[in-house]
């Protein structure tokens, strides 16, 4: 008999792992996918094949989801945790009624993760180097507030917006302390101080900030005076705020900047009668961008280092209304640049879902009944401010509508002009290099409704834009959804738009200088394509999702065309998940929370301090 002879454990070893591996690259997708990670884990259709050139926008996607599941992994199922977590994140035991408000939040089946609320400490912390008496007084001698008392909310003002925040406010009132609420009643914000005298103010609060002693820890607020038996601090306090109106807001807006930033250094534009000077997204001045494509969100929203931008913002040049302050006052309101010093709460149309804004029929096609061409789709009023014959071209929506105008973009190609009205032809570098405005006709189906003219008599046209400018009917918002990719573009401030976009099976593409209650929450790339305010990324950002100028291609094209349905479920499940009603009273109960002991006479030692004793 023969025995035959048998191999190694070495050798059986070795031809093992090389069956594995064969039979791992003969599975289906298994070396075409990444992974998924975020609110909802899975294998996703949009992984780039190993070996492929790699688009600069991979990238950004790679690490935004990277991002997103990081902070997705701080959330914490328990009081004691949330408490913890709270702590080490705000240097301080977490307010009285914070055990009230977590129950409040389990029972909403609410996301608990400490940096979702990192706005209200940003809008908050300069306070505690207010005297609590004068932060009172500010808000109650203001035009249009809230005012709570006994565990109810009431207002004088018939302002629709006030009716709106009361009824946001009854959901919670019975959970908080007396208080009066300063609401803002305008589009645009209020608060400026100069970043001097903020910084003072910070310096103050941080020597504030320390984890008190449990056997010191008081934990009811304290029942504040009411106007007439106020103490008599009160009655000596600084003088009211003065109000200014500059229409030149940039002179206004700059001074919240530091004395050695760009922004502060830079010389002021006054004369915007012609085309503007636009950074090109490659310039290395422009540290938010990254190869041409915006890279940190947050930064892009931050005009300190944009000085540029000056002469490209309707707001910055003359804005519908000014009503500015250099006195730092409890004022809440929907949105403020980055520098303001506002108090952010849900913006009203957020909380009333009125349909012009969210279009609630349409926004749930299937990604694949939308149209393909054109992909992208914006309609709107050429506001951003008061457009005149002589300051057109610094206007934002302007400059988006006419950089979408193919006949417009063709005249100046063929003809070489040197200077286009009020935009720059797209840069050379980008994947593909070549910009065809037959391929953008195709693509963008973007126009005014209204031009907004100064002069009466115009409407919907205006005589000094008509040659460059033809308002188009409107677009229903539900209508809208059928499209693929919706730009969205600052107005006289934020875009109401933009939680019906997040709330859709479309892609948001988002470009602002405005900063709302919930961007702590969102990750650009992720949930949402974010664009420079210049809007000099537009075209890359349609060469790759929408192969505008033969972007992709093959397979290539429908690896793209994934990846942005991919961004579309994304946003829309998790807009579904941390941007409900229900999740803006859970951060509206936590903000007045704070609020609260921000105005309390014993603040430096409030907190809840349950978990510990």
């Amino acid at each position: 008999m023969r025995f035959s002879h048998r191999p190694s454990i070495f050798r059986r070893l070795v031809v093992a792992v090389l069956l594995l591996t064969l039979t791992l690259v003969l599975l289906p997708g298994s070396a075409t996918r990444t992974l998924w990670v975020g609110p909802f884990t899975g294998a996703a259709p949009w992984g780039r094949k190993q070996g492929a050139s790699r688009h600069p926008i991979d990238a950004l996607i790679q690490t935004a989801e990277n991002g997103a599941a990081a902070k997705l992994s701080k959330s914490t199922k328990t009081l004691a945790a949330a408490a913890a977590a709270y702590r080490t994140r705000r240097g301080r035991h977490p307010p009285p009624g914070f055990d009230k408000w977590y129950e409040f939040s389990t029972e909403r089946d609410v996301i608990i993760v400490e940096d979702f609320w990192d706005q209200i400490y940003h809008d908050l912390e300069p306070f505690w180097g207010v005297q609590p008496a004068q932060i009172r007084k500010d808000a109650r001698d203001f035009d249009m507030r809230l005012r709570i008392r006994d565990g109810k909310a009431s207002t004088s003002s018939d302002w629709f917006w006030t009716k709106i925040w009361l009824n946001m406010t009854q959901t919670i009132e019975h959970l908080l302390p007396d208080m009066d609420i300063a609401l803002n009643p305008m589009d645009e914000p209020r608060v400026m101080v100069p970043w001097e005298e903020m910084d003072v103010y910070m310096n103050k609060a941080a020597s504030t900030r320390r984890i008190v002693d449990v056997g010191s820890v008081v934990s009811s607020f304290s029942r504040p005076p009411s106007s007439q038996d106020a103490p008599q601090e009160e009655h000596k306090s600084m003088p009211p705020a003065q109000w200014e109106h500059d229409k030149h807001y940039w002179l206004i807006a700059r001074r919240g900047c530091p004395p050695d930033s760009p922004a502060r250094q830079a010389q002021v534009i006054t004369d915007f009668d012609k085309p503007p000077s636009i950074a090109s997204p490659f310039s290395p001045n422009l540290t938010h961008m990254k190869d041409g494509y915006v890279a940190n969100y947050t930064l892009s929203t931050d005009y300190c280092h944009q000085p540029d931008l000056q002469a490209l913002e309707g707001f910055f040049v003359e804005p519908i209304s000014v009503s500015a302050t250099k006195s730092l006052i409890p004022v809440f309101g929907g949105s403020k640049l980055s520098r303001n010093n506002d108090i952010l709460l849900p913006a009203p149309m957020y909380w009333s879902e009125e349909e012009r804004f969210f279009g609630a029929e349409g926004a749930s096609i299937p990604w694949a009944s939308k149209h393909k061409q054109p992909s992208a789709i914006w309609r709107g009023v050429a506001t951003g401010g008061r457009n005149r014959a002589t300051n057109w071209r610094a206007f934002q929506r302007h400059r988006f509508v006419a950089m979408n105008n193919a006949t417009l973009v063709a005249h100046h190609q063929q003809e070489a002009q040197p200077a286009p009205p009020n935009f720059a032809l797209p840069d050379s570098r980008y994947p593909p290099p070549v910009l065809h405005p037959s391929d953008l006709a195709n693509a963008t189906d973007v126009a005014f409704t209204e031009m907004a003219c100064v002069y009466k008599g115009f409407s919907p046209s205006c005589n000094y834009t008509a040659a460059y400018f033809a308002p188009a009917q409107g677009v229903p918002m539900a209508a809208q959804f059928q499209h693929r990719y919706l730009p969205d573009v600052d107005g006289n401030s934020f875009s109401g738009r933009y939680l019906g976009f997040l709330r859709s099976t479309s892609v948001p593409v988002k470009a602002t200088l405005f900063r709302e209650w919930h961007d702590a929450r969102l990750v650009a790339w992720r949930h949402f394509v974010p664009m420079d305010a210049r809007f000099g990324d537009w075209w890359g950002i349609l060469g790759y999702f929408a192969a505008l100028g033969g972007g992709g291609g093959g397979g290539e094209e429908t690896r793209r065309d994934k990846v942005g349905e991919g961004i579309a479920m994304a946003g829309r499940e998790w807009a579904g998940r941390v941007l409900r009603k229900e999740d803006m009273a859970v951060y509206v109960l936590r903000l007045l929370l704070e609020y609260g002991r921000v105005i309390d006479e014993r603040r430096e030692v409030l907190g809840w301090v349950g978990d510990l004793r």
